[in-house]
């Protein structure tokens, strides 16, 4: 009898490796006959470093032709960051499992907040991260930056910024956490919506590769994923604002704390929403979060 086999799709950076790794890690200890072999994918976003995300086409653009492999059936499962993920999963596709979390915080390589000169250079590519800065320390050169990790890290390193905002999860899964001057903690920044998750997809008609994904799949990060995707979901799925949320579930309950600001230069807007911790309160809070938050920003200008 042939062994099964899965291919896994994902992009060709190391942290994206590291994390279809970490799938493939999880599915093998499950059945270890399992073959398993990788469909690595250069997006759009990846070969244009020198425009920002925004501009390529916004939240996505990391995740569209990972997708596309799958779909077109050149690979049976996408490995994604779950911030990467619209919050409306693709037609013909289903997010299948969303193992155990890793860190959602943001981390502050470089100098910690408090060392920073006034007028040093910060380096973000996330209108969240930016308003919330600004919220910190105004007096910060907060510019923009794009590239994986290790052409993040080296712009400290050659001297062009003073530090950087990064993923703490980035740092910890490539084995970088000694370049972190400073994690925030969530009430200082909020992370943005699936930080430090994964969002395995499969198609939405092949049953058995769903069965075996539900296997890795943890139930409490599902639900405090789904409850920001639904935050973001009411937004309006790939929203360009400033906005994050966190999720957390304790003692059957879910608290979702969100941040939004009405403009990239903004000043951000908190909310807090509590539920009970099932499906249906996830996407009950999330929704609620946002709609609260709106209210409170007004609309754009």
């Amino acid at each position: 009898m042939s062994r099964p086999e899965l291919r896994i799709a994902t992009r060709a950076s190391a942290l994206a490796r590291w994390q279809a790794d970490h799938v493939a890690s999880l599915l093998g200890a499950l059945d270890p006959d399992l073959h398993i072999s990788f469909v690595p994918v250069t997006t759009h976003a990846d070969r244009r470093l020198d425009v920002p995300i925004a501009e390529i086409g916004g939240k996505g653009v990391f995740a569209k032709e990972v997708q596309y492999a799958v779909l077109e059936g050149r690979a049976d499962v996408a490995v994604h960051s779950a911030k990467d993920l619209t919050a409306t999963t693709v037609d013909g596709l289903v997010l299948a499992a969303v193992p155990e979390r890793g860190d959602a915080r943001d981390a502050l390589a470089g100098v910690s907040l408090a060392a920073l000169e006034p007028g040093a250079v910060v380096g973000t590519g996330s209108a969240r991260r930016r308003v919330q800065l600004a919220h910190l320390r105004d007096d910060l050169r907060v510019v923009g930056l794009r590239g994986n990790i290790a052409t993040r890290l080296g712009r400290i390193d050659d001297g062009t910024m003073d530090a950087i905002v990064v993923a703490a999860a980035a740092l910890e899964r490539l084995e970088l956490t000694g370049r972190a001057a400073q994690i925030f903690a969530v009430d200082e920044m909020i992370p943005q919506v699936a930080q430090g998750a994964l969002g395995v997809e499969c198609r939405s008609d092949d049953e058995a590769t769903i069965e075996r994904l539900r296997r890795v799949e943890d139930a409490t990060s599902r639900l405090r994923v789904d409850a920001e995707r639904a935050f973001l979901a009411r937004l309006g799925g790939d929203c360009d604002l400033p906005a994050g949320a966190h999720a957390t579930v304790r003692d059957g309950a879910l608290r979702i704390t969100g941040v939004l600001a009405a403009t990239p230069d903004g000043s951000p807007q908190r909310a807090t929403v509590d539920d009970e911790a099932t499906a249906a309160g996830a996407a009950r809070a999330g929704t609620a979060l946002a709609e609260r938050l709106t209210g409170l920003v007004g609309p754009a200008d």
